[in-house]
């Protein structure tokens, strides 16, 4: 009986330590994401995901620093980089959670980085691309301000685009700050961002 709880208590601690080591490097790379150092941020979320190979978290934040820190890039070679490794981390991470609207939302990101490169050559091929995976997220997550706010922001760059009004789309921009409100991630390492850029773009709507 000794001999069993004793067996219990280290899986137990065993289990604690591997949780409280799995926080303390996603905080980490946070933290370094937010210092401006993304390539450490991005390697530090990949060794993590090797360690975790069931959680797609991290998979998940490795692309997104890839896929943020190519806009503005113009430098195509630098920028072919970051995007395939963003696309294999995406692809890894659809592998462990599919259908998943967070990863829905981020592959259209990272289409919309390359036609914001070079609108002339990816638009036409990425466009539909883009406006089928917000579809799709959209579908299985309404509710989801993400969603809702990156396809209205999308929306409005291509109303600009060919002419239009963007101004429609601001309602859509107002909806996704109310789901912000109240939008509670599963856990602290659940995609949460977004609300801040909203906002932003809601402002020029108002000028």
């Amino acid at each position: 009986m000794k001999h069993v709880l004793t067996l219990t208590l280290i899986l137990v601690s065993g289990l604690i330590s591997a949780q409280t080591n799995y926080e303390k490097g996603m905080q980490k790379a946070f933290e370094l994401w937010a210092d401006n150092n993304p390539i450490e941020a991005s390697n530090l979320f990949e060794r993590i995901a090797a360690a975790e190979p069931d959680n797609w978290l991290p998979n998940y934040y490795a692309a997104h620093v890839n896929i943020m820190n190519s806009f503005g890039e113009r430098d195509e070679e630098k920028l072919s980089a970051k995007l395939n490794k963003a696309q294999d981390l995406i692809n890894d991470a659809s592998t462990i959670s599919k259908d998943n609207p967070e990863i829905l939302v981020l592959q259209a990101l990272l289409h919309t980085a390359w036609v914001a490169y070079d609108g002339a050559t990816y638009g036409m091929t990425l466009s539909g691309k883009v406006v089928e995976l917000y579809s799709k997220a959209e579908k299985i997550a309404p509710e989801n301000p993400r969603v809702v706010a990156c396809k209205a922001e999308w929306d409005m760059g291509g109303a600009r685009y060919f002419g239009q009004d963007a101004k429609p789309f601001c309602k859509d921009i107002e909806r996704a700050i109310e789901l912000f409100a109240n939008f509670k991630p599963e856990t602290p390492f659940h995609p949460n961002w977004g609300k801040e850029h909203a906002v932003k773009i809601l402002q020029t709507c108002n000028k």
